[in-house]
């Protein structure tokens, strides 16, 4: 990034997954950490001026997107995405010092950490009630307060408290992994590096056969892998989506920059969300070679020279 930033807001409290996947970020080393109750928060902290950048989860590999991330990038004051952060989901089972699992009648996480982690639950604690917390971290301060027996939340969370461990590992899907987002006001972004993510939100013009194909035409006939799409309601009445889009590439990758084009062209609106690199840059899509932006121009010079009655 071309600035320093100092100042990181996070969907907090302190000791949540979101801090935890902040402090891989080499630019929040030294910086000024600002846990935030909620995702809008987290994003109007920036939108204001009182954070310089704002780290959310955007979606989680076993239970989706995130809904306030996704609506709160779509609307509002437009926001940009420089970073993404993919951070291996651990989740532990703790209560205060003495309690063992017969003793836990109650057991509190986040919505998304209780669902990932049901099978154990239900399989450890078949009778103990089940409690949904703003975050895996207010659940761990939760069982501090003696608010209820225990905890699903991160290591960090169970250690900063002081808490006692009674399980490690209790998420049925060990490879579960949440993607995390860096966001910022609009700027230039950040460098093409050859292994990059683009992220737009599509606002569909009409509600009209084939108007979604449109949008995945644009892509298709480049040669654009689109990683990801997901819908949203805009809130207005039955039936109105935005669609986001991921795409593989950079806006100043040729092919990329023109799919966008043909979006606006076909669109009520575009919301350019940034480009930016891969967490994952040895990512390498579904195996198949597909066309380059050297393949685009080759094919454009051959049309030429069949127009010019060449060959």
């Amino acid at each position: 990034m071309s600035a320093v930033l100092s100042r990181y807001a996070y969907l907090g409290p302190v000791g949540t997954f979101a801090e935890q996947a902040l402090r891989t970020v080499p630019e929040a080393a030294d910086a000024e950490l600002l846990p935030m109750v909620t995702v809008p928060e987290a994003l109007s902290a920036v939108r204001a001026g009182t954070a310089d950048a704002a780290l959310v989860p955007l979606e989680n590999s076993v239970e989706g997107a995130v809904p306030p991330t996704l609506d709160g990038l779509a609307g509002g004051e437009r926001l940009m995405i420089n970073r993404e952060v993919l951070l291996p989901v651990t989740f532990n089972l703790y209560a205060v010092a003495g309690a063992d699992l017969g003793s836990i009648k109650t057991v509190a996480s986040h919505p998304h950490g209780l669902a990932q982690c049901q099978g154990w639950l239900r399989a450890n604690l078949p009778n103990a009630e089940l409690i949904a917390s703003p975050s895996t971290a207010d659940a761990a301060v939760g069982v501090v307060r003696g608010d209820w027996d225990a905890a699903v939340c991160a290591p960090v969370a169970g250690q900063r408290n002081e808490l006692a461990e009674l399980a490690v590992d209790v998420a049925d899907n060990a490879a579960a992994v949440t993607r995390f987002v860096l966001v910022t006001r609009p700027a230039p972004p950040p460098v093409r590096t050859g292994a990059d993510v683009t992220s737009l939100v599509a606002f569909i013009a009409h509600d009209r056969t084939g108007a979604l194909l449109e949008v995945l035409t644009e892509f298709a006939v480049r040669g654009i892998n689109l990683t990801r799409i997901e819908s949203r309601p805009m809130k207005e009445r039955i039936g109105r989506y935005c669609f986001f889009l991921d795409c593989d590439g950079h806006i100043d990758d040729t092919r990329v920059g023109e799919a966008v084009m043909g979006l606006r062209r076909v669109c009520a609106d575009v919301r350019f969300l940034g480009s930016y690199p891969r967490a994952d840059a040895d990512h390498e899509g579904d195996g198949r070679a597909e066309p380059s932006d050297d393949d685009f121009a080759d094919a454009a010079a051959w049309l030429e020279r069949v127009r010019s009655g060449g060959a």
